[in-house]
C-alpha cells in the first residue's frame, strides 16, 4: 500500500504579509513593546496561552484586547474575583420544564480568545475549571464533554505586588501556560507618545481585524513544520538537564517544558521569516518559557535571572 504523504502547511505571500501587518497593528496600540508583542505571537502561533504579569497600568489588558482585534476572533473578557464560580466560566447545565430536560448554556470560555484578568484573584476551584479548558481545548460540565472553538488562546493577567486576597496559581496550572511575559515601564518615547495621543481604547475600538481563525490555523500548522535539527533538539535538552541541576532551583524543567521551549521556538522562527530554527531562538525564548516553570528555593531570587543563568552555562555546539 502507498503511504499517502502528509498534508504540508505552506506559507503564501499574502498569509506572510498578513501576520506581519498584525505585528504592526499590535504595535501601534501597545508602544515601545515590539519584543513582547512577538512574543505574543508566539504563543499564539505555538497553539500555546499567554500569561502576562506586571504592575497595574502597563499596558497588560490592553495588549490582550489589541490582540483580540487583530486577530478578528470571537472575544471574552472575565474579571476574576474572590466570589467567582467555576460555572461563571464554563456554563451551567439549566432544567427546561417545557423540553423536561437540562440544556448546557455555554460561559464565556467558549470563545476564540479568552482574557482571564487578574486570574489570581479567583479561589483555586475556579481557576482549576481554566485548567482542562487550556490543556484539552475542552470542559466537561455534568459529565458531558464540550468542545472549545478552534483556535482557543487563553490571555491571563496577573498583579505580581498586590497579593493581599490573591491565591497563586499552582505549578499545573503554570505549566498550561506557554509563555510568561512582563511588560514593564515604556521607554521615554513611547511614554511621550501615550501622553500625548489617542486614548486607547478608542484606538482598539476602531481596529480592524487584520487575521481570522483559518489564517490562525494555517499559520499554526507552518510553524509546527519548521525544521527543528537533531544538533538543536540536543541542545534543548542540555538546557533541560542543566535546569535540573542548577544551584538555586529545587525543581527542573520537565520534558514537557522542553516540548513547549520547541514548539515556541519555530513559531518564533516562522515570524522572523526563517524555515528552521536557531540556538539564537532558543535563547530568546527560555526566560519567558522557564521562569514561571521553575521551582526555586526561597533565598535563590527571581526565576528569570535563573533561567538565564541556566542558557550561559550550557555551550552550543
Amino acid at each position: 500500500m502507498t503511504a499517502i504523504p502528509a498534508q504540508r502547511h505552506m506559507l503564501t505571500d499574502d498569509l506572510r504579509d498578513a501576520v506581519k501587518r498584525a505585528q504592526a497593528q499590535v504595535n501601534t496600540l501597545v508602544l515601545g513593546k515590539p519584543d513582547e508583542v512577538r512574543l505574543a505571537f508566539v504563543a499564539l502561533l505555538s497553539d500555546g496561552h499567554l500569561l502576562i504579569e506586571d504592575l497595574p497600568g502597563l499596558g497588560k489588558t490592553t495588549l490582550a484586547h489589541a490582540m483580540a482585534a487583530t486577530l478578528g476572533l470571537g472575544f471574552q473578557r472575565v474579571q476574576f474575583t474572590s466570589d467567582l464560580l467555576p460555572s461563571d466560566i464554563v456554563g451551567v447545565s439549566v432544567f427546561d420544564a417545557q423540553a423536561q430536560r437540562f440544556e448546557f448554556h455555554p460561559g464565556p470560555v467558549f470563545a476564540h480568545v479568552l482574557l482571564a484578568d487578574e486570574i489570581n484573584r479567583a479561589p483555586p476551584r475556579t481557576q482549576s475549571a481554566l485548567l482542562e479548558a487550556m490543556a484539552e481545548h475542552q470542559v466537561t460540565v455534568d459529565g458531558t464533554t464540550h468542545v472549545l472553538p478552534d483556535p482557543f488562546f487563553v490571555i491571563a493577567t496577573q498583579n505580581p505586588v498586590d497579593l493581599a486576597g490573591t491565591y497563586p496559581l499552582p505549578d499545573s496550572q503554570l505549566d498550561r501556560f506557554l509563555l510568561r511575559l512582563t511588560l514593564g515601564y515604556p521607554d521615554e518615547d513611547a511614554e511621550r507618545a501615550l501622553l500625548a495621543g489617542s486614548d486607547r481604547r478608542g484606538l482598539i475600538a476602531q481596529t480592524l481585524p487584520v487575521l481570522g481563525a483559518d489564517d490562525v490555523l494555517a499559520l499554526r500548522g507552518a510553524a509546527a513544520e519548521v525544521h527543528a535539527s537533531d544538533a538543536l533538539v540536543g541542545y534543548v535538552q542540555a538546557l533541560l538537564a542543566r535546569s535540573r541541576h542548577q544551584p538555586g532551583v529545587r525543581v527542573g524543567l520537565s520534558p514537557r517544558a522542553g516540548i513547549a521551549l520547541l514548539r515556541a521556538a519555530r513559531a518564533y522562527a516562522l515570524l522572523l521569516g526563517r524555515a528552521h530554527v536557531l540556538p539564537e531562538d532558543v535563547q530568546a525564548l527560555f526566560p519567558a518559557v522557564a521562569a514561571h516553570r521553575l521551582v526555586v528555593d526561597a533565598d535563590a531570587g527571581d526565576g528569570y535571572a535563573l533561567a538565564k543563568a541556566i542558557v550561559h552555562g550550557v555551550r552550543v555546539d
